[in-house]
């Protein structure tokens, strides 16, 4: 046992110099390890340099071919180099790779001149997303219909894997949109940003502007907060938003998959269950804000 622990060992450290190496590192602490077979060991490294880089950089440009449009091969080659030295990847599956070269792209100095470019690659992170993530069973509203009125406002709903939201100062989609013909035409960057609400339909990539209203609503659910929380957002937003319009909509565009309390899932759905057992039970929910202030009814 104590053998195979130090072989163990030896591989691992073998392969982190390997990886050290292959991302610019100093070859000279794994050479030493490699056989050259009739090549010398540094060339080897070399080859394997040469592949991950151009491989990682055409899964790159394969997933953000606007930014890379946006910034011509040539740069986007450049940027992508550099990004792989800093952040390898971490699984074998090269659709994953690339969820921060936004962030990177942010503070990549040689990009500040182009400040929209960051927020045109996360758009394009969130069609990639909504294009290898399959859709769940969407969510019957008579379900959540069935929670006793004292707990409805306290409930999570969980959403589609697929969907994605961001908003941002540009106009980020109508920049996307227009880099898909042959000659871009122009795009009135002054023409304000955009709230955008992304996912999967089928075996489609869609997307859509969202008011603020219910931008902030969605994005609350999203992020796991309570009915009545998102609420909330949604009214600081737009205080003419309407709740039962936004449920109606979440509930017929297939949006939620499940729903729960922060630690109470079990329980919710029992109260569900029983709820429906009742051969009496009313179908109309009554909603409350978590200070009481504020109260709705919603006919499902």
């Amino acid at each position: 046992m104590p053998k195979r622990r130090t072989d163990m060992s030896t591989l691992l450290e073998l392969q982190m110099r390997l990886r050290r190496a292959v991302l610019g590192g100093d070859t000279g602490e794994i050479v030493a390890a490699i056989q050259g077979d009739g090549l010398d060991p540094a060339a080897r490294v070399g080859i394997y340099r040469h592949h991950a880089f151009t491989t990682l950089g055409d899964a790159l440009q394969t997933t953000f071919p606007v930014v890379c449009r946006l910034v011509d091969k040539r740069f986007f080659a450049y940027a992508a180099h550099e990004y792989l030295r800093q952040h390898p990847p971490h699984s074998r599956c090269l659709v994953e790779y690339g969820a921060d070269f936004a962030d990177f792209l942010a503070r990549f100095t040689p990009c500040e001149k182009l400040p929209y470019l960051a927020d045109v690659a996360r758009f394009e992170w969130a069609l990639n997303i909504a294009a290898t993530v399959g859709e769940a069973a969407p969510l019957h509203a008579e379900t959540l219909a069935a929670i006793p009125p004292g707990k409805a406002a306290y409930v999570a709903l969980r959403l589609q894997p697929s969907l994605s939201y961001f908003a941002s100062p540009w106009p980020i989609d109508t920049i996307w949109q227009a880099n898909q013909a042959d000659e871009v035409p122009p795009v009135d960057l002054a023409s304000g940003g955009a709230s955008l609400e992304i996912r999967r339909v089928g075996e489609a990539v869609s997307w859509r502007r969202l008011d603020l209203g219910t931008f902030a609503f969605r994005t609350a659910l999203a992020d796991g907060l309570v009915l009545a929380a998102a609420m909330s957002a949604a009214t600081f937003k737009d205080p003419a938003f309407d709740l039962t319009v936004a449920l109606r909509q979440v509930f017929s565009e297939g949006l939620a998959v499940d729903f729960g309390r922060p630690g109470s899932t079990s329980r919710i759905r029992e109260l569900a269950t029983e709820r429906q057992e009742r051969p009496n039970s009313s179908t109309r929910s009554h909603y409350a804000t978590t200070n009481d202030m504020r109260c709705w009814s919603l006919q499902l």
